[in-house]
């Protein structure tokens, strides 16, 4: 990962080489058949052309999304291809809810199945991408829960529910963790009782992890309410 700045890409290109020599350090082999590139650039205007990227000669490929550890990343980083695909996983194994179903298995153990082989689906990677989902992203999300929960017949964890307290935690361990590189950004007041919130200009960035971690572990602001005459 590198950034582009005001077009000058020296930044980028170096992290390249350092990444390539390090591999060549370590009697490792860079296989750039399968490396690809991505390129995320919200400007409207000014738009230039980048320079091929070459590494150890040879052209590495640019795509518009790619997949890292189980999650697709495209390259206006909106998240409807990867809603798609864990959709998609997440139904066919609902097949298998139906089997058990018909076979008699307790709604408890049922359930069970559900977590770990459905919800697990639904939520991987969730604290990354799910505040950033449009309205009809959670929709398809919520659709498979719902469908489940006719299958096994007893009340499911939304998805909404499950996100906030996966955040929750994820942003304690963080605050709590200096060796983390996004410790910084949980910066205390001078009270110590609540953490400054991050400052966002866009909603991408107000939807992103960070802001929405800090804010998930601040406690709610107290409101003056006057007593009634």
């Amino acid at each position: 990962m590198g950034l582009i700045s005001d077009n000058n890409e020296t930044h980028y290109r170096e992290e390249i080489h350092h990444l390539a020599r390090w591999c060549s350090d370590n009697n490792l082999v860079l296989n750039t058949a399968k490396t690809k590139e991505v390129i995320v650039d919200y400007r409207t205007t000014r738009r230039t052309a980048h320079a091929l990227l070459l590494i150890q000669g040879e052209v590495v490929e640019r795509v518009d999304n790619i997949k890292f550890l189980g999650i697709h990343i495209t390259a206006d980083l909106t998240w409807a291809l990867n809603t798609t695909h864990l959709v998609k996983k997440a139904q066919q194994r609902l097949f298998f809810l139906r089997k058990l179903r018909k076979a008699g298995l307790p709604s408890r153990l049922m359930t069970n199945f559900y977590r770990s082989t459905i919800e697990s689906i639904l939520c991987l990677g969730m604290t990354v991408w799910y505040s950033s989902c449009t309205a009809q992203d959670r929709k398809d999300l919520a659709r498979v829960v719902r469908t489940a929960q006719r299958i096994v017949g007893s009340p499911l964890p939304d998805l909404d529910s499950v996100y906030a307290g996966r955040l929750q935690r994820k942003a304690s361990s963080i605050a709590t963790d200096p060796t983390h590189p996004g410790h910084r950004l949980f910066s205390p007041l001078p009270s110590g009782r609540r953490y400054r919130a991050l400052k966002a200009r866009t909603n991408r960035l107000r939807n992103s992890f960070f802001p929405r971690a800090v804010a998930s572990i601040n406690p709610p602001a107290l409101t003056y309410t006057p007593a009634p005459n």
